[in-house]
C-alpha cells in the first residue's frame, strides 16, 4: 500500500491541496461522502468528499470565518468501469487511488457501500472549506 499522501500523485491537479496543505498532504481516510455522481459527458464519476484533517495552517480568510472542514470534489473522467454495491447516509468511507496502467483506479468502501472505478484521468474539480458543527 502507498503512503497516505500518495494520492495527490494520480490526480492531475494537486496544486490548490498543495497550496492548502503545505508537506502535510491530507489522506483519504475516514472521509465523509456528500455526493456521488455520474455524468454521461466523459463518461465521468465525481464524489464531493469531507477530508478528515483541516490543515495545520489555514489560509487566512479560513481561518478569519472560523472553517474546520475542508471539502474537496474529485473527477474520473473517461470513466472505463465502475461498479457500486450498496449505499446509505452519512457514509464515512476510506478512499484508495491506485495506477491502473494508463489510468488511475479508485476504491471507496464504507460500511454497507463500497465503489470501485477506472477512468483515464483523476482531477480535483474543487475544493472549499467551511464549518461543521459536528467536527471537533
Amino acid at each position: 500500500m502507498t503512503a497516505p499522501e500518495a494520492w495527490t500523485a494520480l490526480i492531475l491537479n494537486p496544486q490548490g491541496l498543495k497550496a492548502v496543505y503545505g508537506e502535510r498532504l491530507p489522506p483519504l481516510t475516514a472521509v465523509r461522502l456528500r455526493q456521488l455522481t455520474l455524468h454521461e459527458e466523459g463518461p465521468a464519476l465525481t464524489l464531493r468528499l469531507d477530508l478528515s484533517t483541516f490543515p495545520a495552517d489555514p489560509p487566512l480568510k479560513w481561518a478569519a470565518k472560523g472553517f474546520n472542514t475542508v471539502q474537496i470534489t474529485l473527477s474520473f473522467s473517461g470513466l472505463r468501469t465502475l461498479t457500486l454495491h450498496g449505499f446509505g447516509t452519512e457514509i464515512t468511507a476510506d478512499l484508495v487511488l491506485e495506477a491502473a496502467g494508463t489510468g488511475v483506479t479508485v476504491h471507496l468502501a464504507a460500511p454497507g457501500i463500497t465503489v470501485a472505478a477506472t477512468a483515464e484521468i483523476a482531477y480535483l474539480a474543487a475544493l472549499s472549506a467551511y464549518t461543521d458543527g459536528e467536527s471537533p
